[in-house]
């Protein structure tokens, strides 16, 4: 059963594996960007990436300008990579009108599952932990199955800006176990 973890380094070849799999595509909620693939092949490499990811959850760490502290999580079952989500604690006005508070990405061959249905729900309370009452959570306007994952999670359209469609999920009802 597929669950949500914080990035660890013990699914190197498993990330590398299901990275690769998006064939140079847009990881969302990956927190890769500035990270080449061909050097995360080094496991010393690969552990910086880690620490990077767990520390951009905290408000101190140092960021690029126009980034927002960030909260990424791993989605795995059992010792298989299967995807990252991220939430991001605050909206500064690119998240606002396009990226909204959580994104994430399944590999290519885990995909029309359920884990992205399952991942979203399991990262809602962790999202009301960080104080995130309402979270806005945004799609391509044609990514049909995006819309699917998040009206199953209760998310109400409010609009589309820029080619995304813009979703509230309120967190309120939601608890972390």
């Amino acid at each position: 059963m597929a669950r949500l973890i914080v990035p660890d380094v013990s699914y190197h070849a498993s990330w590398l594996e299901g990275s690769a799999e998006f064939d140079g595509g847009r990881r969302d909620g990956g927190g890769a960007d500035d990270w080449p693939l061909e050097e995360l092949t080094d496991a010393a490499t690969f552990g910086r990436f880690v620490r990077s990811l767990v520390e951009d959850a905290l408000p101190e760490s140092p960021r690029k300008p126009g980034y927002v502290p960030c909260t990424y999580l791993w989605i795995v079952d059992g010792d298989r990579f299967l995807g990252s989500l991220a939430i991001r604690h605050e909206l500064n006005s690119f998240l606002f009108n396009e990226g909204g508070h959580i994104g994430y990405s399944v590999r290519p061959s885990a995909r029309r599952r359920g884990h992205a249905a399952q991942a979203l729900a399991d990262a809602l309370p962790v999202a009301k932990d960080l104080g995130i009452s309402r979270a806005l959570i945004t799609c391509d306007e044609d990514n049909a199955g995006s819309r699917a994952t998040i009206e199953k999670n209760g998310g109400v359209y409010e609009d589309t800006r820029n080619g995304k469609r813009r979703y509230w999920i309120d967190t309120a009802g939601q608890c972390a176990d």
